[in-house]
């Protein structure tokens, strides 16, 4: 298995589109709410959650 490294959002973004697409959902979410994490502007991060997981996901403070 080859080992992926991650150095910026998109990289976590594509890989959660990789777990959604081959049946993987638990692990896109957490793909995904870590690139919102790492994203710096929280407006964007806002974003991030909303287009990936819709407008009633429970955002941790």
């Amino acid at each position: 298995m080859a080992m992926h490294r991650f150095t910026d959002v998109s990289d976590f973004l594509n890989a959660a589109r990789e777990m959604a697409e081959s049946g993987r959902p638990a692990l896109a979410r957490l793909l995904v709410e870590e690139a919102a994490d790492r994203t710096t502007d929280p407006a964007e991060a806002d974003r991030i959650r909303a287009e990936w997981l819709g407008p009633n996901h429970r955002k941790q403070n």
